[in-house]
């Protein structure tokens, strides 16, 4: 029943991230507030005020009707103009910058709270109006509830005028860089933080038990949590073969477990995997990666052609390298004081040779990008001690150098990418 709940509440997080999941709940607040409100006007709330506080309460049928309809179409026609707004930002996102970024952008939780209040407001508005009773004496009009409806409509129009302030912010590509790199890098200095404290050291996994996967998808994430009560339950390591962010094809091999365990425990190990085909850098910061290469590429197209743009992101890449390469090339889950589960991870060598195969293709005939590039891995090759990774980094260089030549005929620009 436990495994079921954390499965269960696992759900209901991807959830948040979808666009109709905070309006929804936000909605229903709403509706249940305004059925609170009518509750309390039956129970004489408007007729209890307007002895003591006058000026609080609306006492006239027309005047309450006017202000609730006004509310209705204005607050209709913002949100109407809102969601245009939003439509705007994810066409241009999608035409150019890349359309592996819609995701992150439909689920900014601003905007989709924002987008709560308006059919919130609207729906109470729309309930307190229904309510109004169009003959009997003037204590029957829910006149607390109609100046609630004005205090909501004032919320509303602050909301709208934050969302024409954010919204102008979301749809700046280095804003949107900036954020990209800011969520990635949380997560690897989480990670960094984590192995800082530990010693790391498993066991050898080659003759453990293996299970393969039962479907096509990508594996975007795992519950930690559930994986981590089966091992300890059962005194069982377990080995996570697939990498999360990749493409994991259906019997190939996802898991490997110490001991033999039971149907009923290998399934729940199954239920902890989440394919999908959303990507969030919250659960994975290597989509960071992916997101600002795929910007820059779009940024070097032809129809683009941004240059500008394409050295901002290989600036954030930059930044987003330099704290990868300080981590393990592995994922180590403890409990307690004992190493439990090992996670696997894209190696440094794969990661750097898929983001500067991508970036030498379009780039290589830009000098400028060419000298960042050549700049960006030098730097990088200084933050290391790992001769392993070094000589990956002077790998790419010369990559980039041989692509270089081929494609830059001015003499002088090569010699100073060579100087470089």
């Amino acid at each position: 029943m436990k495994d079921k709940l954390t499965l269960f509440f696992r759900k209901i997080y991807h959830l948040k991230d979808k666009i109709a999941f905070f309006p929804s709940i936000i909605s229903f607040a709403g509706c249940l507030f305004a059925y609170t409100m009518m509750y309390a006007e039956n129970k004489g709330i408007s007729k209890y005020l307007i002895d003591f506080l006058p000026e609080l309460v609306i006492n006239n049928i027309e005047t309450a009707r006017n202000i609730l309809t006004t509310f209705i179409a204005g607050l209709i026609s913002i949100m109407v103009f809102s969601f245009s707004m939003v439509m705007i930002l994810l066409n241009q996102a999608s035409s150019n910058f890349s359309p592996r970024l819609l995701p992150g952008l439909i689920s900014n939780r601003k905007h989709q709270i924002i987008l709560g209040i308006y059919i919130a407001t609207i729906l109470y508005c729309i309930f307190i109006l229904v309510f109004i009773e169009p003959t009997g004496n003037k204590y029957q009009l829910p006149g607390f509830s109609v100046l609630l409806s004005i205090i909501f409509m004032v919320f509303s129009l602050g909301a709208f005028i934050y969302f024409i302030h954010s919204i102008s912010q979301e749809i700046q590509i280095d804003f949107i860089m900036n954020r990209i790199t800011n969520v990635a890098k949380n997560k690897i200095n989480t990670l960094l933080k984590l192995e800082e404290e530990r010693d790391f050291n498993f066991p050898d996994t080659s003759n453990w038990h293996v299970f393969k996967s039962k479907e096509t998808g990508y594996f975007q994430d795992i519950s930690i949590k559930i994986l981590k009560e089966i091992a300890t339950k059962n005194s069982c390591k377990i080995e996570i073969v697939s990498k999360k962010g990749t493409l994991c094809y259906e019997n190939e091999m996802l898991f490997k477990t110490e001991k033999k365990l039971d149907d009923e425990i290998v399934e729940k190990i199954f239920n902890a995997f989440d394919f999908s085909k959303d990507e969030f850098i919250d659960d994975n910061y290597l989509i960071a990666f992916k997101h600002l290469k795929e910007i820059a590429l779009k940024a070097m197209s032809p129809g683009i052609n941004d240059p500008g743009t394409a050295m901002n992101a290989i600036d954030y890449l930059h930044k987003l390298f330099k704290l990868r390469i300080r981590k393990e090339e592995k994922d180590y889950i403890y409990v307690d004081d004992t190493c439990m589960i090992l996670l696997n991870i894209i190696p440094f060598e794969d990661l750097l040779y898929t983001v500067m195969a991508s970036l030498r293709t379009y780039c290589k005939h830009d000098v400028i990008l060419v000298k960042k590039m050549l700049l960006f891995l030098k730097d990088l090759k200084k933050k290391t001690t790992d001769n392993e990774k070094k000589k990956n980094i002077s790998k790419e260089i010369e990559n980039i150098l041989a692509d270089a030549q081929k494609s830059i005929s001015n003499k002088n620009d090569l010699k100073r990418l060579e100087g470089i």
